[in-house]
């Protein structure tokens, strides 16, 4: 079987657990995925069946759109709310106009420092394996771009926002470094990823629908090999 299936990833497993699901449900060894989600993050991901696996880097280099929340008053060592707290404060609110102001700072093309908490290797060895041997290392900045940024709602301490950004974009870390412009620890509370490229969220399966439904990957897709 050959096509692409647009996934609505659960929260708590990998996308490789996603990967050994779709390999199951078709009976299928060539399985990949457009851009990992890390275990907390639901949201649009691409897999590709069979020949499609070739399309990997077409759709990889996509532009992704998040939707992301950010807690003000408490950092932690992975940048997300499953991450140890290594830094609170007490705070009693924030103005808007300070955070719309924030934003600015994040857009076009900007510099940023990948977290610990990635797959980028050092020495051949993954990031996140040596973060939770509770080493760190010195990162160098990569060049993204942040092509729009927006707030959907501000319920204090929580913001939440929507970013479409290139390939590379560390969410979790725009969360850390917007409240390091306010001079207030913060951290990534959820993220969603809504699309990717040209495939959205609304047109997404549940892995559920998957199993219980006969779904039938895209056979084929206007930038095909």
């Amino acid at each position: 079987m050959d096509g692409i299936l647009v996934v609505n990833k659960p929260s708590g497993i990998t996308s490789h657990d996603v990967v050994d699901f779709i390999r199951r449900k078709f009976n299928i060894k060539r399985v990949g995925h457009a851009g990992t989600l890390d275990p907390m993050a639901t949201g649009v991901l691409v897999m590709l069946l069979g020949k499609a696996t070739a399309l990997s880097n077409t759709f990889t280099n996509d532009d992704k759109e998040y939707i992301a929340k950010v807690f003000f008053g408490k950092s932690t060592d992975t940048q997300d709310a499953q991450g140890k707290v290594i830094e609170e404060k007490n705070i009693d609110s924030l103005d808007i106009k300070d955070i719309k102001k924030a934003l600015e700072n994040f857009k076009g093309e900007i510099e940023q420092i990948p977290p610990m908490v990635s797959a980028i290797k050092y020495k051949g060895k993954k990031l996140y394996q040596l973060a939770r041997s509770g080493k760190t290392v010195v990162r160098e900045p990569r060049k993204i771009n942040i092509s729009s940024i927006e707030i959907l709602d501000f319920k204090f301490p929580e913001l939440t926002f929507k970013v479409k950004c290139s390939k590379g974009t560390y969410v979790r870390t725009i969360c850390e470094d917007i409240g390091k412009v306010l001079r207030v620890p913060s951290h990534m509370s959820s993220l969603v990823r809504s699309a990717s490229g040209d495939f959205l969220l609304k047109d997404s399966k549940s892995l559920d629908e998957i199993y219980e439904k006969d779904i039938i990957p895209y056979s084929s897709y206007d930038r095909h090999i």
